[in-house]
């Protein structure tokens, strides 16, 4: 029988907001002794979570920003305590949390390597057998020996996560910090953690990308508010998290509280992403349409309103606007209006989307915009071969093919 190598018993986690009153002196110190102090608040990041990993599990973590996922994280790599129960660990940890941690910024990339070795408890020796490997696979074999203080953060992560794989911990953390990376290497890095499993070790994964939760994990975890909501079988718990994202958000999304930058005169107060049947969840080849409410606060003429949807690279992949159509918005003040753009055949890959929204006119300024309004996972079409393309690519391009061969006898 697999044995258990986490066990999550009744874990809590509570942070305190605010801080007291600073003690200026000695005196002030005495007297605040005998002074009633104030309560202060609380916010429970974790509530009673229960679970645990068997040997060789592949455990994606799935749920919203603020969910409590990367605290779970901190909690089982033991880099922050639990406020209440316990987390029970059998076998060496490596995390990949944040980029910028886990280096020592002073030293080389090489440096960092035997140093990440030694804390795992390995011989120079056993980490000099695995070295070149590391160095391969992260792809910085040219500034291995440059400190790691200079390093972007895609090389960062690159060596990071290179190192934490080939080191053989029994368990492998991974937070979102692999969005970092490129297109390809974040294929190497999925490849690599399914080889790692393979092997009989553990990995927990935190993803909102659900196209690598299902093709990864043979178990899943949705968290929701600190609490753990539902833990099973992958497809039946991303379905859950999706339902509920649908229920919850009806996927619009309140612009009044985002960064806005431009004159003001008129401003973008929501948007909202649905297919034509009103639901907020895309597949490849979809119709999304892009609802924006906008409300003058001073009369506004000729007014260009445009969306740019990226990638998590900032690659800008759509960029639609109503010039194109030959149209301009005109509103008088305290007057709202619904521009809504109707997407047609969207084919990008699978993966997570940003949209930025514009308004203004080209000749002289901009009236407003929100570079962050809004996001949108594209998820891949289960029966159609195409849309489950491994190789990398923004685009999911329609095509046929066909097959000639020469009448050679061969070989």
């Amino acid at each position: 029988m697999t044995k258990s190598v986490i066990k999550v018993q009744n874990l809590g986690k509570k942070y305190k907001i605010g801080l007291r009153e600073p003690y200026y002196s000695l005196r002030d110190s005495v007297a605040n002794l005998f002074k009633k102090k104030k309560p202060r608040d609380e916010f429970c990041a974790l509530q009673g979570i229960n679970f645990e990993v068997k040997e060789g599990e592949v455990l994606g973590i799935i749920g919203p920003n603020g969910a409590g996922k990367s605290t779970l994280l901190k909690v089982i790599s033991r880099i922050t305590p639990p406020t209440t129960g316990r987390v029970l660990i059998q076998g060496k940890i490596a995390s990949l949390l944040e980029v910028g941690t886990g280096f020592h910024p002073e030293l080389t990339g090489r440096e960092n390597i035997y140093l990440s070795g030694a804390v795992l408890g390995m011989s120079r020796a056993e980490i000099s057998k695995k070295f070149n490997q590391i160095v391969e696979f992260s792809g910085i074999s040219q500034f291995i020996d440059t400190p790691v203080k200079r390093y972007s953060s895609g090389m960062y992560v690159r060596l990071a996560f290179s190192v934490a794989a080939h080191l053989e911990p029994d368990i492998l953390i991974i937070d979102e910090v692999l969005a970092v990376g490129d297109a390809n290497f974040q294929k190497k890095c999925l490849g690599k953690m399914g080889e790692v499993s393979q092997g009989g070790r553990t990995v927990l994964l935190v993803s909102h990308n659900m196209h690598s939760i299902l093709s990864l994990s043979s178990r899943c975890l949705f968290l929701s508010k600190g609490k753990l909501i539902q833990s099973g079988e992958p497809e039946k718990v991303v379905k859950a998290y999706r339902e509920s994202a649908s229920g919850n958000s009806q996927g619009k999304t309140n612009l009044t509280k985002a960064a806005h930058y431009g004159d003001g005169s008129a401003c973008f107060t929501h948007i909202s992403l649905r297919d034509p049947e009103g639901n907020p969840i895309f597949v490849t080849g979809c119709n999304i349409e892009v609802e924006l409410t906008i409300k003058a606060y001073e009369n506004i003429s000729n007014a260009n309103v445009a969306i740019v949807i990226s990638d998590e690279q900032e690659n800008r992949l759509i960029d639609v606007n109503t010039l194109i159509k030959g149209y301009s918005l005109d509103l008088k003040k305290k007057q709202q209006a619904k521009v809504i753009f109707l997407l047609k055949n969207v084919r990008l890959q699978p993966g997570v989307y940003t949209v930025a929204v514009w308004m203004g006119a080209f000749a002289s300024h901009e009236i407003d915009a929100a570079k962050y309004a809004s996001s949108f996972e594209m998820e891949a079409r289960r029966e159609d071969v195409l849309y489950t393309s491994p190789f990398p690519g923004v685009y999911a391009c329609e095509f046929d093919y066909k097959i000639k061969k020469d009448r050679g006898k061969g070989i």
